[in-house]
């Protein structure tokens, strides 16, 4: 059923999830503070690691079945608390075809606080805005020219909403600790790994565009998503197939402070001691114009059968 072996560890890790959230639901009311607080963190840390799952998955879906890929895809959804299939035009489209550009909605420069430690802490807040439009706009428009995809996307909102509603009513306190707030986190934690993976990088460079961490342990829970270069110069590329492809096409031509062992060390540097928004050469990052309002990229989609493809403007 799998196109790839690895993706058992994909399933494994969704499963796991679901196993903490609903343990947590049924424990909620005969443990004390502390315990609540530690499932919580539970939730919200295995919801971001299936929200990199959904990411992983509107790239290579992980089924040789179309039926068995929606399925999973309204499965998945339920995980980071938003349907899967909106993560394809902010992701897909306008992020990975026009990059750090003002066609990309999730660019870094839009962050421009004097603390470092603000730019990546309110990034998400930065992009949110303009990330809806873009979906609504997107839904819109596939509802009129195709409508697999649009009811695809219905039935994981529908599913999605209709039981955080469900659970709300149910027990709004647990539906909020166990449910909202985990999946917030995972929303905000998957949006926000574009400012540390872009900012500060040469987008325009065929290959110091993004930064590259090659922790086993963060790469064995995030399925390589430290190797996000590779990522971007093969989008459709199998996650287990990353780092391979990283050390023999990325790595010799890639500067070595693009090259990191420790996304925690960057991030300390980056965010606490210095806390200095520097690029990958060490200059500090420096933006001469105001920020360039965003470019509607979707004016630019051409949908032909089913497939998406891009006109030239």
């Amino acid at each position: 059923m799998l196109k790839y072996k690895a993706d058992r560890r994909t399933l494994g890790i969704v499963a796991t999830y679901f196993i903490i959230a609903i343990t947590s639901w049924f424990m909620f009311d005969k443990v004390n503070y502390w315990l609540i607080g530690i499932l919580m963190a539970l939730n919200a840390v295995f919801a971001f690691f299936s929200a990199v799952i959904v990411h992983n998955t509107i790239h290579a879906p992980i089924f040789k079945s179309k039926r068995l890929n929606s399925i999973f895809q309204i499965i998945l959804s339920l995980t980071y608390g938003h349907p899967v299939s909106a993560f394809e035009p902010g992701h897909n489209h306008s992020h990975h075809r026009s990059l750090s550009t003002p066609k990309d909605v999730m660019r870094p420069s839009k962050a421009r606080f004097k603390l470092n430690f603000f730019n990546h802490l309110f990034f998400f807040f930065l992009v949110a805005n303009t990330i809806t439009k873009s979906e609504i706009a997107f839904v819109k428009k596939m509802y009129k020219e195709e409508r697999n995809w649009f009811f695809q996307y219905l039935k994981e909102f529908i599913v999605v909403f209709g039981i955080k509603i469900i659970l709300l009513i149910i027990d709004p306190v647990k539906a909020i600790l166990l449910i909202i707030i985990p999946h917030f986190y995972a929303v905000w934690g998957i949006v926000s790994t574009n400012f540390w993976q872009h900012d500060g990088c040469d987008t325009s460079h065929p290959y110091n565009h993004s930064r590259n961490f090659k922790s086993k342990l963060l790469n064995f829970w995030t399925c390589n998503n430290g190797y996000h270069g590779m990522h971007h110069m093969n989008p459709g590329l199998h996650w287990s197939l990353l780092p391979a492809a990283h050390k023999e096409h990325l790595e010799p031509h890639l500067h070595p402070n693009l090259n990191l062992d420790s996304l925690f060390k960057h991030l300390w540097k980056a965010t606490i001691y210095p806390g200095k928004r520097l690029d990958y050469l060490g200059n500090a990052v420096v933006f001469e114009k105001p920020i360039v309002p965003d470019e509607d990229w979707i004016e630019d989609i051409v949908i032909d059968k089913g497939k998406v493809s891009f006109s030239s403007r």
